[in-house]
């Protein structure tokens, strides 16, 4: 019997959304190893950090966990259920949204288009014909979920501006709108405050932490600005050459002498 996406439905509890559970995953390009055997469970209703230098492995595990590359060895499971058999946009459908080091918005489109397109996408999947065509219905869903989404993240002035005409603070923001309106409960955000000010990270992360508060949605973030880690995560794996070399609570790795040494520097002693 073929498997519909409703029975395979992910299970909250509460309110809070789905964990998300990284077991022994290896990942290998040729006779690389980018990803060694790295387990991590990040909760749903919380902030998990994935730090480490370039090159560490870091997005290669969030590929890993929506489908882009194919383990050589390990599992991903969401809510408990295995993500191994499913492809990137199957994942997407049952929750699992991302954001890249690079942005992606269509420059040519106003913020509300680009904010609807991640509803729109969601609801495309559900079948064939909603591919090709649209309903009313399902038009005026995915404006209000733009517009409530585009309100949380402060940006509802921005509503009308054309992507291509906004900073990269603003177009941050977009890009993180556009997830929350695609309805994900478990998002990875891969270096979500590249190229912002010091107010601009600030202003990302209340709108982070309200999120998680007031809608339970579980977040696995990459970032090397630690302020942002200190004011968001409260539990952090770090990853360097591929391997977890330390993870605990945001506090104790920040200051311990192996993280320092591997990644944080200078900066970790402030």
């Amino acid at each position: 019997m073929t498997q519909t996406l409703e029975s395979f439905a992910i299970p909250s509890a509460g309110g809070v959304g789905p964990d998300l559970e990284v077991e022994g995953v290896t990942v290998r390009f040729g006779g690389l190893v980018a990803v060694a055997d790295v387990s991590l469970v990040a909760r749903g209703g919380t902030i998990t950090g994935l730090i480490g230098p370039n090159g560490a492995g870091k997005t290669t595990t969030f590929n890993a966990c929506t489908g882009l590359v194919s383990p050589a060895a390990g599992d991903v499971r969401l809510g408990g259920r295995s993500l191994a058999q499913h492809s990137p946009s199957w994942r997407a459908r049952l929750g699992l949204g991302r954001t890249f080091q690079r942005m992606e918005l269509f420059e040519t489109l106003d913020v509300r288009e680009n904010v609807a397109l991640g509803r729109e996408a969601l609801l495309s999947g559900r079948r064939l014909t909603g591919r090709i065509f649209g309903s009313r219905t399902e038009r005026r869903e995915c404006l209000a979920a733009a517009d409530a989404a585009i309100e949380r993240c402060g940006i509802g002035h921005l509503a009308g501006a054309i992507a291509g005409d906004l900073s990269t603070g603003q177009s941050r923001l977009v890009e993180l709108a556009r997830a929350l309106a695609s309805g994900f409960r478990f998002l990875l955000l891969d270096e979500p405050s590249s190229g912002l000010d010091v107010g601009e990270t600030e202003e990302f992360a209340a709108i982070l932490r309200s999120v998680i508060a007031d809608d339970g949605i579980g977040i696995l973030l990459v970032e090397h600005d630690m302020a942002l880690v200190r004011g968001t995560c409260s539990y952090i794996y770090v990853l360097d050459f591929g391997q977890l070399i330390y993870q605990g609570p945001a506090a104790e790795v920040l200051a311990s002498d192996v993280v320092k040494a591997a990644y944080l520097g200078s900066e970790g002693e402030q």
